[in-house]
């Protein structure tokens, strides 16, 4: 295995030569024997552990293990402790993700820290049939039929090749210690119960079931290209950005073969899981919106618009600008000049007569009720009419700002329009200048 796993790196990971390495190691077999591997082979590694605390003392003592293991090596060690339990339930996770994102956002901080080029993990090729056989019980689209990816930023898998049955009988074969997690013998776990009830059956079929999955992840992989340039040409066709707001021309996506499937391709890496509710959006009444854990769709005439969530409370509160503050970057990005003379107006820059300011100013959301005097109309004209008027989307309401005095007059319409009021009619040494950073 030594030598099929050099001949591997050399053809296909020969990036990771003369490079500075981190092995995500948890004391079991595969971690334990990709350790050993890279070792003998004179790679530069160290060694990175996590101990979730979701085993008591066993957890403990896997640790203890990799310590031992890393000073026998000479190895460099870094090792974390984590609440998972707590953070599982504090970000409504399982303990599987809450324990998957903790790990990998730390070899993050790790590669920045220490100037590591590559973390490596130890996901082999019965790994890799497993979660495609877990996504399969999901209903998983395409991305998750084509395997667990072996190079994946900077996050590496050289032992994606190598079946479970090749690394158990090198660590045996070379007197290779290594912890057992008593919880992998376990059906509890949908991965076990494959592993345990559903692989031995699938192997006993086909004795080259590794061999034949990874010839079909291989034409699924080409598969997945062909669609992805095709969805990228798609994409310049009915896609169009605007500041934060990614629109979706509906007339367009209805000419196309199949607007569902076109619809998933294009949003599928946005988090949403309800995909007859993102079609139906097509033909909903404006207004329309579902929600996925990270984004917005909406449906808004002729478009439907994304945008990001903003896990903030935010839009239901007030932000008070106090007299003498010359920049906020607080909701959003606002600076306050004064001036001697008035230089070019446009949406994101207004001049006004300081005089007229009653402090503290705030800054806050539209409301039903609300109204302004637009500059260069006459009269008032209620926000919700002037909105409609301008053709301005239900989105960009959603994120329009009021910059307000304090007993509510509306000063500007924050990259629309100010207010009639506060105009700076004349000469004055009271000039003051309030621009949006976009």
């Amino acid at each position: 295995m030594l030598q099929k796993l050099s001949n591997h790196i050399n053809k296909n990971l020969p990036f990771l030569k003369d490079k500075k390495l981190l092995i995500a190691i948890s004391g079991g077999i595969d971690s334990v024997v990709l350790t050993h591997l890279l070792s003998a082979l004179n790679f530069d590694i160290s060694l990175a552990h996590c101990n979730f605390n979701l085993r008591g003392k066993e957890s403990d003592l896997d640790e203890e293990f990799v310590i031992q293991l890393s000073e026998k090596l000479n190895l460099n060690l870094f090792k974390i402790h984590f609440k998972t339990d707590e953070f599982a339930k504090r970000n409504k996770q399982s303990t599987q993700i809450a324990a998957r994102e903790l790990r990998y956002n730390w070899f993050q901080k790790l590669i920045k820290q220490n100037s590591f080029d590559y973390v490596l993990t130890a996901h082999h090729a019965d790994d890799n049939l497993e979660t495609f056989l877990i996504n399969l019980t999901r209903g998983s689209g395409l991305d998750g039929f084509t395997g667990i990816p072996e190079i994946n930023g900077n996050i590496v898998r050289p032992l994606l090749n190598f079946s479970r049955e090749t690394i158990l009988a090198y660590a045996k074969n070379n007197n290779i210690n290594w912890r057992e997690d008593k919880s992998n013998a376990s059906t509890k776990y949908i991965r076990n119960k494959i592993r345990h009830k559903i692989l031995p059956v699938l192997k006993e079929i086909n004795p080259s079931l590794l061999e034949s999955f990874a010839k079909t992840t291989d034409h699924l992989k080409e598969s997945q290209q062909i669609i992805e340039d095709r969805i990228e040409k798609i994409a310049l066709e009915v896609i169009s950005v605007e500041q934060n707001t990614t629109k979706i021309n509906i007339k367009k996506i209805r000419k196309l073969s199949n607007p569902k499937a076109y619809l998933y391709q294009l949003l599928n890496k946005y988090n949403f899981t309800e995909w007859n509710d993102v079609y139906q959006l097509l033909s909903a009444q404006s207004g329309k919106q579902i929600f996925s854990r990270t984004h917005t769709l909406l449906k808004d005439r002729d478009f439907l618009l994304l945008s990001q969530r903003n896990a903030s409370t935010a839009t239901e509160m007030t932000f008070l600008i106090s007299e003498g503050q010359t920049e906020i970057t607080r909701p959003i990005h606002l600076k306050f000049e004064s001036k001697q003379e008035k230089s070019k107006e446009n949406k994101q820059t207004i001049y006004i007569d300081k005089r007229h300011l009653v402090y503290p100013l705030k800054l806050r959301k539209w409301q039903n009720g609300d109204f302004f005097y637009p500059s260069g109309m006459t009269g008032k004209k209620k926000l919700s009419k002037y909105f409609k008027d301008e053709k301005i989307s239900l989105l960009e309401k959603q994120n329009t700002w009021l910059l307000c005095n304090n007993n509510n007059e509306i000063i500007w319409v924050v990259n629309h329009r100010q207010d009639n009021r506060f105009l700076a009619r004349e000469a004055t040494n009271n000039l003051f200048k309030i621009t949006i950073i976009t």
